[in-house]
């Protein structure tokens, strides 16, 4: 279905990465679902990619472009993206025609201030599916810093358990890093049998973020909350969270 989608699209879609802006070759596709899928891309041009934890990347096949988050740390040698398809999108349904091999178009320069706040010691982040991946990125690269002070609080939702992704390694780097890094992965559809043998938590994000404030113990002065994501989300968190009193941070994920 996708990749008959994708080929009617491709029909009037010059492929070709844009000639103006460097190359970025795949060199790792990971499916996760049949919408869902982590790739991994090494810039030709000089093979970097200079960019700060949380920012984005623009991305190109032809004429169209996009921007996505982007998963991986400064120090890794290729960019990792999570990409959720859009049916009727532009770019996504040819993306999902490529294989290792391949080569977009990317930008040079990254672009975004979603990045991490020095000022704030607790960093409590909010996302939904792909909007996980700045939360993945500045705890890849303050890990790898060695950083000292900071704890990161991640809630992450998803209707289903399979869309998860990143919990696995955030389960992991919780257990390694108890100060640093705590972990809340749930599910909107708890009783869907999609998500049979669940047993963490239930609900979406925006409805237990306070529970979970409070939970955490967190201090409102020294406290940044980053929501990232579906924009339904964010804009509930937005109306609660503020008028409180918290910081708050925000990148939307518009599906086009």
């Amino acid at each position: 279905m996708v990749d008959s989608m994708a080929s009617d699209v491709a029909k009037d879609v010059d492929l070709t990465p844009n000639p103006a802006f460097p190359k970025a070759r795949l060199v790792e596709r990971r499916d996760i679902t049949e919408d869902l899928m982590v790739i991994r891309l090494e810039p030709e041009e000089g093979g970097t990619f200079p960019f700060k934890p949380g920012q984005y990347c623009t991305l190109g096949l032809g004429p169209i472009e996009r921007a996505y988050s982007i998963a991986s740390a400064p120090h890794e040698k290729e960019l990792e993206v999570f990409v959720e398809l859009v049916p009727d999108g532009e770019l996504t349904p040819l993306m999902w025609m490529l294989q290792p091999g391949d080569a977009m178009s990317i930008r040079p320069r990254a672009k975004g201030i979603f990045t991490m706040d020095q000022k704030a010691h607790h960093h409590f982040m909010l996302s939904t599916v792909t909007g996980v991946s700045p939360s993945v990125s500045m705890v890849r690269d303050y890990l790898h810093n060695h950083g000292e002070g900071h704890t990161f609080y991640v809630l992450l939702g998803a209707s289903y358990c399979d869309e998860l992704t990143y919990d696995k390694e955030f389960i992991q780097l919780a257990e390694k890093y108890p100060d640093v890094v705590k972990f809340v992965p749930t599910v909107s559809r708890p009783d869907d049998p999609r998500n049979e043998g669940w047993d963490g938590p239930s609900g979406r994000v925006n409805v237990i973020a306070e529970e979970y404030l409070e939970k955490f113990q967190l201090p409102m002065d020294d406290t940044l909350v980053y929501a990232c994501g579906h924009p339904g989300m964010i804009e509930d968190m937005k109306g609660k969270l503020p008028p409180k009193g918290w910081r708050f941070k925000e990148e939307r994920f518009w599906k086009e």
